[in-house]
């Protein structure tokens, strides 16, 4: 009878959802991931704001790359996301994508360029749990930029 009272049952809840926050707490970036962008140019202070390796097929080939071992566990290998727990990142230029005005357009990716970047170096946590751990100390800003380029290379 114990073990079916609402009190008890909201008690295993609680400590079952914490015992896996807990777990995702802990989560942290695979220092195993090896990116070379050597053969890119390299980013500089004079570099323009934005994603300097837009459109490079070196740098995309070099992004699925990083991709796969970075990302694919959480987003989709090859950036198919099919219930995976991460977002669909092949949706985030969709808003700015509708934007008539391409000089507004070009601010909006720009914009993005620098949410994502952020987003992967610093990860994402929200009340103690880590949704994606931070990149920042196996990821240089170069090989974000290639993940990012490889993304968009994959959009419809």
């Amino acid at each position: 009878m114990l073990l079916t009272t609402p009190r008890f049952l909201r008690c295993l809840l609680g400590g079952l959802l914490l015992s896996a926050g807990a777990a995702l707490a802990n989560e942290v970036a695979d220092p195993n991931v090896v990116v070379d962008t050597s053969s890119l140019p390299p980013i500089t202070a004079a570099t323009p704001a934005g994603n300097p390796y837009r459109g490079q097929p070196r740098a995309i080939e070099i992004g699925r790359s990083a991709y796969n071992q970075a990302c694919s566990r959480c987003h989709g290998v090859d950036a198919v996301n099919k219930g995976q727990v991460g977002p669909d990142l092949l949706r985030m230029d969709r808003a700015c994508s509708r934007i008539a005005d391409p000089a507004i357009r070009e601010m909006c990716v720009v914009d993005n360029d620098d949410f994502f970047l952020k987003s992967v170096q610093e990860g994402k946590t929200r009340v103690g749990v880590v949704h994606m751990p931070a990149w920042k100390e196996v990821l240089s800003p170069a090989a974000i930029w290639t993940i990012r380029s490889f993304l968009e290379s994959r959009k419809p």
